[in-house]
């Protein structure tokens, strides 16, 4: 026994494993949809107004004084900036509609690693809020249910680090060559 117990009814279904998603993953024809549908609506739902929109804010308070443009190009390079940040945010502002899609995908790979979380679990950007194993749900059944396979795969999957003990490159015992007197020399005025 692995000191964790397995609460399991006994007609209770065992969990499929969870399809690994990695960089030499292949979208079926129905993700490569949804993909090209998330692409085109993130775009004109969402980036294409955001961009104009901080376009004209920027472009407003340039005219009033309070942005101020540049001698040379005007107010050109602060309109570009506008228009690229408010494209980015429109694409990022997506990404939980697009999730959502991909979740509602049948005999879907891809929906199901999202269904699952194992896309939280190895995103590095740790934006996503991660479900915890030990969390239940209403009927007092544990949510999670681990299997010894589904612990090897997640070994396998997350990066394994190393703890470093603290140290410092510059501590108190460096000689640095700084000292708290200052220097006599020759007035140079």
């Amino acid at each position: 026994m692995n000191g964790r117990a397995d609460f399991r009814e006994p007609n209770a279904e065992v969990p499929r494993p969870i399809p690994h998603i990695g960089a030499d993953y292949i979208p079926t024809e129905e993700e490569r949809r949804v993909f090209a549908e998330c692409n085109d609506e993130s775009f004109w739902f969402r980036s294409v107004p955001l961009a104009a929109t901080s376009m004209l804010i920027t472009q407003g308070l340039i005219s009033k004084g309070i942005l101020s443009s540049h001698p040379k190009y005007g107010s050109i390079p602060k309109l570009i900036f506008a228009c690229i940040m408010g494209y980015f945010a429109g694409k990022l502002s997506y990404v939980k509609t697009c999730q959502e899609k991909f979740k509602n995908l049948e005999n879907s790979p891809l929906g199901e690693a999202l269904r699952s979380g194992q896309a939280r679990r190895s995103s590095p950007s740790g934006h996503y809020s991660q479900k915890s194993k030990y969390d239940s749900n209403v009927s007092g059944h544990s949510s999670f249910v681990t299997s010894p396979a589904a612990d090897d795969l997640e070994k396998e999957m997350l990066p394994h680090y190393e703890p470093i003990p603290f140290s410092a490159s510059m501590n108190e015992s460096t000689p640095t060559g700084i000292t708290d007197h200052i220097a006599q020399g020759r007035n140079f005025s």
